[in-house]
Order: C-alpha cells, then sequence, then structure tokens
C-alpha cells in the first residue's frame, strides 16, 4: 500500500504538467490520445452505417424485437408483477443471495442512470430533433424485454460460494449454458471476449468519461473548482473506493440508498419545468410525435431521427451489454425468471422515465435549438435547460451529475471486480480496485478524448457475444417463464406483507 501510495503521489505531480493536463477539448490531443487513435480507427467499423443507422445499434434492435416477441411480450404482462416483487411482497431473507430485489435494482440503475439521462439526451435531440424522444421511448420498451432476457440467465448460471458470496453475469451464462448446449468452446471464447470488452470499455472507459463530465458540468457551477481537477478526482476515487471495497452488499447499501434520492430530485425538477410550462404540454407532445415520422432535413430525414432515438435508448439503458446481470445475479433469491421481471423496470425508469424527462425539458424550454445555447456540451445543455425555469436549479443539478457520476463509477467497479474474478480467480483483487480508482482520478485530470471514444466503442460491442449467447439460450428462459407464470397464477409463491 505505501508502495502505491508514493506511486501515486509521482502520478499526481506529473500530471500537473500542463501537457497532459486537459479538460479543455480544444487543446491539443495528448500522448495518450495518439497512442490510441490507431485503434480507434480500427474499431470505428463497429459503426458502420446502413442509411443513417449503425450496425451496433441495428443488432440490439432486432434482439430486442425478437425476445419481446419470443417472450410474448413479458415487458407488458409481467409489468405490475415485476412492481410487486420490487416492493418486497416475494423477499425471503433464507434465500440464497447478497442483496434484496430492490437492491439489485438500485445498484443495476446506479450503473446505467448517469450522465447519458442528461448530457447524451440532449445531444440526441439537439442532433435528431424533437422527434428523437419517440424513437427513445419505443426502443427502451422493447430494451425491457432484452433485459428480461440477459438478467433471468444471470441468476440461473451464477455461482453462490459457501461464503454466501454471489458471482454471476454473462460470463457464466455464455461458457456453462453454451457448454449445456455442445458449444463450450465457443462460450469460453465469448464470456473472456465479454469480460475484456467490459473491463477496458466500462470499467475504465465509462468510468473516466463519467468523472470527466461531471467534473466539467461541476466546474461550470463552481468556479472555484474549474482549476482543482486533481481535488475533484480525490474525491470521487476516495467515495468510490470506501464502497466498492466493501461489496457488494455495501454497493447495494448505499446504491438502495442515493439512486431513488438522485432520481427523485431530478424527477420532481424536471416535472416542475414542465408543470410551469403546462399550458404548452399539448404542443410539445404534438412537436415530439410530428417531427417523428416527418422530421426536419437537417436532422438526416426519417431514418436519421430514428437513429438518434435508438442509439440514446441503447447507449443508456445498457440493455443487451448484459453488465445488468452482473448485478441482478446477486439477488436473493431462488427463482430465476422472478429477479429477470425485476430488471424489466430498468430500461423503463431509465429510458422511458428519466430519458423522456430530460427529452420534454429541452423541448418545453426551446434550449435544444436556443442559438444562446450553441457550443454547450451535453450536460451544460441541460443545465442551461433548467435553469431558464428554475435559475438556481443548475446549482443543485451539479450536485445530482454528481452522483449520477459517482452511483455509475461504483457500479462498474463492482462490475469489473467480477470480470477480473472469471478470468483471473481471486489473484490480486485489491490491485485492480486500486489501479480502477487511478483511472477514475485520470479522468478528472485528464483530456481522454480518444480513450474515452475507444471506450464507447468496446463497451457497445459486448452486446455482440451477449446477445449471440442469449439466442442460443432464449429457448430455455422461455420455458422458465411459462412455468413460473403458470405457477404465480396458482398462488403457490408465499406472498408477504411490506
Amino acid at each position: 500500500m505505501k508502495r502505491f501510495c508514493s506511486y501515486f503521489l509521482c502520478l499526481l505531480i506529473f500530471i500537473q504538467n500542463p501537457v497532459w493536463a486537459a479538460t479543455d477539448a480544444t487543446k491539443e490531443p495528448n500522448f495518450f490520445d495518439k497512442l490510441l487513435q490507431p485503434i480507434v480507427d480500427l474499431l470505428s467499423i463497429l459503426e458502420f452505417k446502413i442509411d443513417e443507422m449503425p450496425l451496433i445499434v441495428l443488432w440490439l434492435i432486432i434482439g430486442s424485437i425478437f425476445f419481446t416477441i419470443r417472450m410474448n411480450f413479458i415487458n407488458f404482462r409481467g409489468f405490475k408483477h415485476a412492481i410487486d416483487v420490487t416492493r418486497g411482497i416475494y423477499d425471503d431473507p433464507h434465500e440464497p443471495g447478497e442483496v434484496s430485489h430492490f437492491q439489485a435494482l438500485a445498484t443495476a440503475l446506479a450503473g446505467t442512470v448517469g450522465l447519458g439521462n442528461i448530457a447524451g439526451v440532449a445531444i440526441a435531440i439537439s442532433i435528431g430533433g424533437p422527434g428523437a424522444a419517440f424513437w427513445m421511448t419505443i426502443a427502451g420498451l422493447f430494451a425491457m424485454t432484452m433485459k428480461f432476457v440477459e438478467c433471468t440467465l444471470g441468476q440461473k448460471y451464477r455461482i453462490v460460494r459457501a461464503d454466501g458470496s454471489v458471482a454471476g453475469g454473462p460470463m457464466y451464462y455464455l461458457s456453462k449454458g453454451l457448454a449445456e448446449k455442445g458449444h463450450a468452446k465457443l462460450g469460453k471464447i465469448l464470456a473472456i471476449l465479454f469480460c475484456v470488452l467490459s473491463m477496458i470499455g466500462g470499467g475504465a472507459g465509462s468510468s473516466m468519461f463519467q468523472t470527466n463530465q461531471s467534473y466539467l458540468a461541476v466546474s461550470q457551477v463552481f468556479p472555484w473548482v474549474s482549476d482543482k481537477a486533481w481535488l475533484y478526482g480525490l474525491v470521487m476515487c476516495f467515495l468510490v473506493g470506501i464502497v466498492i471495497l466493501g461489496g457488494m452488499k455495501r454497493i447495494g447499501t448505499v446504491a438502495g440508498a442515493i439512486v431513488p434520492i438522485m432520481c427523485g430530485i431530478y424527477m420532481l425538477a424536471a416535472i416542475w419545468v414542465l408543470a410551469v410550462n403546462f399550458m404548452l404540454i399539448p404542443q410539445l407532445i404534438g412537436t415530439i410525435i410530428s417531427t417523428a415520422f416527418v422530421p426536419q432535413a437537417v436532422t438526416g430525414g426519417l431514418v436519421g431521427v430514428i437513429a438518434q432515438g435508438f442509439r440514446r435508448a441503447a447507449y443508456s439503458n445498457t440493455a443487451g451489454q448484459g453488465v445488468a446481470a452482473i448485478a441482478h445475479a446477486a439477488a436473493k433469491t431462488d427463482e430465476p425468471v422472478r429477479e429477470g421481471l425485476v430488471s424489466v423496470l430498468e430500461p423503463f425508469i431509465d429510458t422511458v422515465i428519466v430519458c423522456n424527462l430530460t427529452a420534454m425539458v429541452m423541448v418545453v424550454t426551446g434550449a435544444y435549438n436556443n442559438p444562446e445555447f450553441q457550443g454547450l456540451n451535453g450536460a451544460q445543455l441541460t443545465q442551461a435547460a433548467f435553469g431558464l425555469v428554475i435559475p438556481w436549479f443548475p446549482y443543485l443539478l451539479s450536485v445530482c451529475i454528481f452522483l449520477f457520476a459517482f452511483s455509475t463509477v461504483m457500479s462498474w467497479g463492482y462490475y469489473s471486480e467480477l470480470c477480473w474474478e472469471y478470468l483471473f480467480g481471486d489473484k490480486n483483487p485489491l490491485v485492480l480496485k486500486l489501479s480502477f480508482l487511478v483511472i477514475v482520478f485520470l479522468g478528472a485530470v485528464l483530456n481522454p478524448t480518444v480513450f474515452i471514444r475507444l471506450s464507447d466503442l468496446m463497451l457497445i460491442s459486448v452486446a455482440i457475444p451477449n446477445v449471440l449467447g442469449c439466442y442460443f439460450l432464449c429457448d430455455d428462459v422461455a420455458l422458465d417463464l411459462k412455468s413460473y407464470m403458470r405457477r404465480l397464477q396458482k398462488g403457490e409463491f408465499k406472498v408477504h406483507k411490506v
């Protein structure tokens, strides 16, 4: 630990050199960006477009629609039961697992409800127009079933250790599930590929992005922070470190506490903005629907606006990427389908509610096409939109942005640890955690534009091995679902008062 602290101190001194310190996108790319640029150019093939629609997004759309039909629209018919399970009326503390259904959902939401809901939606609306919100909602509804399939599998193939701790996620259902189907070698390759892409794309890149973008948003509102990136990074590292070093139980406890608070504050503020502009709501809805089917030419036409909506939904709720299955695998239950049903609430909350509230605030205030706000990035544009109605809210929103980033980074720390454990066993887990915290710190003090771009490509690409595995295993999930719903209708499950 002493050696690590000395290295960290040297790193802190090193990055104070102006050559490395960069949170200003107008500066020259740093050394790391120049080094990674060729790799980014190579992986950019993942964003090959067919008439404005990226292939990787199309891959997720097709998968979501297929699974929704295959599971007989469980995203709608199982919605009420999902709420009941999350409320705890089926909880049994004696069942295997580490956290409650609610805590598992909160942990998964902590990894999805983040700056993408604030910054990403603002960008989607400003590029694709108001109609992007309509297609974002459609994508979110279909994504609920994708999430159901992967989280059910995460529970079904999880490992419960002797001490009661749990390990689960795509790496386990890809390797074990495909082995049962006679594709052991393919399953192993897909599992390893998932872990590597998740650790680099999510654990490193997404965490760095969350810290970097939250720092920019906070420093805009609190100027005294603008020249103290190192302090912001240290605070984020300290808070995240306290949580992830405590394991899944502590993560679930913290997530269960802060996720409802940060989502609640943000949603109440958005509802207030809409209430103030109540007379404009019919016009707002009309604008979103009309531009969804007859968009302006500047948005890239109909396919362009659909692409923006589906892209934002895919990037925001992580359905198809499989990482949420890691969190849901830790829930206390011996019914995999039950936890899968809980997970359908995740895209609904993340995309259908939170993302839509951001979109409606952007449209009803006119911030998305306000010439005064040109040049603002996504989070800053959202802050400006709220500020038009609630002048003091950008200060509170900056706190929410910090919490959004903190919760997302916290979840990715846990996801990365589980991926590391699958690849290397229990060798040097502390090294991983400390390395993860260093990366979080660097997100604040560097301008890692190219690395974040690389990580985005790697993170979204985890959908390739994950969804492919889900195709192989979806028939088993359908049979398990049919059995569960039959037993539910017969009243075979014990109900507890809450």
